[in-house]
């Protein structure tokens, strides 16, 4: 009796979740590949819903509940989970050690990509505790994202209870299947790839065919743009700059033991192999940092990023014994150029560091002064140039000699086009730790 009522509610839930997709699909048609990429799965060890970016399990008491509130609950709820595939969060979870904060940071993501969502199916009472958590957030960072929120929630330090307030205003579905790579059983990457495809063809579409449709979900095309910019680890970058020099230095990797020992057992002091006196190492040589001074740039973001990039440079196994670093800070102008010739120098620059300029923004000027150094022969080999800014400025219309980093932090960044010659680098603490 009770398997009969199981599966007639299991029939139901059915029902409703197709009706669910096809209302969705009506409105979102840019979704159709999305809304179809979970297979819906029932499970009474569940309070509400969970996936895992494969499977949407629910608990059919659940739905058939939210159902009876009517389908806007629905339908919320199912494009909850499907926003959390779409954003990566499923799979994002590794190296965050507060994973409760991180569970809260994807559930206001998502919830607050749904409520700026224009349509009558996802309407839902005006909750000004929501607008009030979102005006807070959006004041300290752009683009409401998992990965900003998260940030946020771990610098304000929130009371118990306020968590606790915030987790019953945004968990709509559990989270438990995010934690099974964290258990030995590591999630598909094929299923990674394929929401990242999907995402990657949601966002051209918004870009291109639905334009109006993009328009009315400014917020999920904002999330796309910043869950699809590629990452990098600032260390790792740094490396572009640096030449391959042969310096005075045993090279151990080289050696082998075996035929030195053999060499030492047959002939007593003449071993067949030696170290290697000379070996091949990646330096910085010469490369510009320009700093954006101009009035829209905050004064804080330049100080931190010149901390990380100087307690980057600063290691011995970075530099050659002589270099060439030019440090520029410009806005419509060149406002000051310090050469930095040794580690020593590079201390007490930071250490004096006060900006020049808050004037407007051209990036123009400091490319022509660099143009004049090389003219000079001021550089020996010139590697690139980075350009720390928050990017609305005048770009050159010519692509330098020198390869070229815009970088922005992610605290102020906004989405900027630059030119198809540079490099668009966005940072943000995980880059730099």
């Amino acid at each position: 009796m009770f398997e009969e009522q199981l599966l007639e509610k299991v029939d139901i839930c059915k029902e409703i979740l197709t009706d669910c997709r096809n209302e969705l699909y009506l409105n979102m048609r840019f979704l159709d590949v999305a809304l179809h990429s979970l297979c819906p799965e029932p499970s009474m060890q569940l309070m509400q819903t969970a996936t895992d970016g494969l499977v949407l399990k629910y608990n059919p008491e659940f739905l058939m509940g939210q159902y009876r509130l009517g389908n806007v609950w629905v339908n919320r709820c199912y494009l909850h989970s499907i926003f959390h595939c779409l954003m990566g969060h499923v799979w994002n979870l590794r190296g965050k050690e507060d994973r409760r904060l991180w569970n809260l940071a994807c559930d206001i993501a998502v919830e607050s990509m749904i409520d700026g969502l224009p349509y009558r199916c996802l309407r839902s009472p005006s909750n000004p505790y929501r607008r009030a958590v979102y005006d807070g957030l959006a004041k300290k960072v752009p683009v409401l994202n998992g990965e900003g929120i998260f940030y946020l929630l771990q610098q304000a330090r929130l009371d118990i209870r306020v968590v606790a307030r915030l987790m019953q205003e945004f968990a709509l579905d559990e989270h438990f299947l995010w934690e099974r790579e964290e258990k030995g059983n590591p999630m598909p990457l094929q299923q990674q790839d394929q929401w990242k495809d999907i995402r990657d063809k949601m966002e051209t579409e918004l870009d291109t065919f639905s334009k109006e449709a993009a328009e009315d979900s400014k917020g999920l095309r904002e999330q796309l743009r910043v869950e699809n910019r590629e990452r990098y680890d600032y260390r790792t970058f740094l490396k572009k700059f640096c030449v391959l020099k042969e310096e005075m230095l045993v090279d151990m990797d080289s050696f082998d033991y075996i035929f030195y020992h053999y060499g030492m057992e047959i002939y007593g002091n003449m071993p067949l192999i030696e170290h290697l006196e000379t070996r091949e190492v990646q330096r910085i040589e010469d490369f510009v940092i320009v700093i954006d001074t101009s009035m829209s740039c905050k004064a804080a973001l330049v100080q931190k990023f010149l901390e990380e990039t100087y307690s980057i440079l600063s290691q011995s196994e970075s530099f050659c014994r002589r270099f060439c670093i030019h440090i520029i800070q410009c806005d419509e102008r060149v406002q000051s150029d310090v050469v930095v010739g040794n580690r020593q120098q590079l201390e007490e620059y930071m250490r004096d560091f006060q900006v020049q300029g808050m004037g407007g923004t051209d990036f123009r000027p400091a490319f022509a002064y660099v143009d004049a150094l090389l003219a000079k022969k001021s550089f020996r080999k010139l590697r690139g140039l980075l350009y720390f800014t928050d990017g609305y400025g005048t770009f050159p219309l010519k692509k330098p000699s020198y390869d070229t980093a815009f970088i922005f932090f992610r605290e102020d960044y906004q989405d900027v086009d630059v030119p198809t010659w540079a490099i668009k680098l966005i940072l943000d603490e995980r880059n730099l730790s």
